[in-house]
């Protein structure tokens, strides 16, 4: 099932130039392959100095963890906020993205999750060639007490 970049629009609370995902190719229950060229545009909100760096993926890591989990029904019909409170084993491989030819190639992979965390192994590539790749931990519609609390017991890291 592919989606475009309106549909994707509708399952993100990112809007106008920050959607930065163009399209689904596939996805399952368990994983998500999206597309971007939005890494190319000189407005890209991300950019600083006119350069955007590679680790700017997160963010295109983050937006297609985000359609995922819309898609496999996991945050349910409205887009709920999604924290980012931990990144592991992240590799950047480039220093920049803007630099770099063809589609961006964003990849998620759901480990393990519930309605209100959830961790993904993401890779960011460039044709077959790797740019990012990490794991990340978010927590969804949590308030930013509820996090704390969760770091202070230890559950979080």
């Amino acid at each position: 099932m592919a989606l475009n970049k309106d549909e994707i629009a509708k399952l993100i609370p990112h809007s106008g130039a920050m959607c930065l995902l163009d399209g689904v190719e596939e996805w399952d229950a368990k994983q998500i392959r999206c597309f971007s060229r939005s890494h190319h545009d000189v407005d890209n909100p991300l950019r600083a100095g006119g350069q955007l760096a590679a680790l700017c993926g997160i963010e295109y890591a983050a937006q297609a963890m985000a359609v995922h989990g819309g898609l496999a029904g996991h945050i349910g019909s409205r887009p709920r906020a999604g924290y980012l409170v931990s990144l592991r084993d992240v590799v950047c491989r480039q220093s920049r993205l803007d630099t770099l030819d063809g589609d961006l190639i964003v990849e998620a992979a759901q480990l393990m999750g519930d309605q209100s965390r959830v961790i993904y192994q993401f890779t960011l590539r460039m044709g077959a060639v790797e740019v990012l790749s990490g794991r990340a931990a978010v927590v969804l519609d949590a308030s930013v007490t509820d996090i704390r609390q969760e770091k202070q017991k230890g559950e979080l890291r």
